[in-house]
């Protein structure tokens, strides 16, 4: 069956258990393989079968979204597109069909953890992203900003005044969140220093080649050291991903009702792990109804029972199995 968008913007923001989940995540799956020609083709080339299981490998490589247009439909309201390290590096595209559910989705599953936007002051520190362009986390940000206090913004370039705006804020006592690329957050603290209790500081996208890369751990204890009483947060999100993830305590991700995540094995992407065994992480995004919703990343974690994950780093400098069977 197919939905139309306020069906699934619904359908989806109503899921409340597994059983709901599953049965919605199993039509979108008939959906996408009859929509989807890149995932259709997948999915007969390696045999699986034709019905929705947590327990089966049909999981999309992630590497596809560079060389194949994953899409159900030819009508696009945004394009996405990865951010990369450098100018050869091919960045990985996500034509996103519906706006308005990107947007609403995000907003619900940021409001779920942290409250109403109204209530903060978001600022944002994504140099690279900004520079890159068609940033999935840029638009995210900018749409929160327009729905949080008029004092909200991104600083790109504006070290001094985001200090100064800081000092502002914590003056007030005004609950303030600073989201930004992980290198940034650390060329800022080594400069800056501030003892703001309501400051919520969340990091994400890793180093992107700016500096030497660092271990979670080491990422929030610099962070911490500059910023004392403030919290340190965590985002997971991707390009290929339309939800993302949030983690408060440096460790474990908490994802949105509407997405669940998988390990498979480390050198056997086609073979499911169970909770607490370590291995790559798939993922169902339901959010991505339009696209794709099953997508085999190149990221090491682990999942729980509860069905946090964790995130460890990404496997470098080899192919997935299986990846390159589009190209027969």
């Amino acid at each position: 069956m197919e939905y139309s968008k306020l069906q699934i913007a619904h359908l989806i923001q109503s899921i409340e258990s597994d059983e709901q989940f599953e049965s919605l995540a199993s039509e979108v799956f008939k959906h996408q393989f009859q929509r989807n020609a890149p995932f259709k083709k997948y999915i007969t080339l390696i045999n699986q079968q034709q019905e929705f299981s947590l327990k089966s490998p049909f999981f999309l490589p992630i590497e596809l979204f560079k060389s194949h247009e994953i899409s159900c439909t030819k009508e696009h309201d945004l394009i996405f597109k990865s951010s990369g390290t450098t100018d050869l590096i091919e960045r990985s595209t996500h034509y996103v069909h519906d706006k308005a559910l990107y947007e609403n989705l995000a907003v619900a599953h940021f409001e779920e953890k942290y409250g109403p936007l109204t209530e903060w002051v978001i600022l944002a520190l994504l140099p690279s992203y900004l520079e890159n362009g068609d940033s999935s986390l840029v638009f995210m940000a900018e749409h929160f900003i327009q729905r949080a206090k008029k004092e909200s913004g991104f600083m790109l370039h504006r070290t001094k005044l985001l200090k100064e705006q800081l000092e502002k804020l914590k003056s007030s006592g005004q609950k303030t969140l600073l989201i930004g690329v992980s290198f940034a957050l650390v060329d800022f603290a080594e400069k800056s220093s501030i003892n703001f209790e309501g400051l919520t500081i969340m990091e994400t996208g890793g180093m992107k080649g700016r500096r030497k890369e660092l271990t979670r751990p080491e990422l929030h204890a610099a962070l911490q050291s500059s910023f004392p009483n403030s919290q340190i947060h965590s985002e997971y999100g991707m390009t290929e991903l339309l939800s993302q993830a949030y983690s408060a305590d440096g460790k474990w991700f908490s994802p949105p009702r509407w997405m669940k995540a998988v390990t498979t094995e480390i050198s056997d992407p086609f073979k499911i792990l169970n909770p607490d065994q370590r291995g790559l992480l798939a993922f169902v995004d339901l959010a991505n109804y339009h696209s794709c919703s099953f997508i085999q990343t190149r990221d090491i974690g682990t999942v729980n029972h509860k069905g946090l994950f964790t995130v460890e780093g990404r496997l470098d400098k080899s192919d997935l199995r299986g990846c390159n069977l589009l190209y027969t």
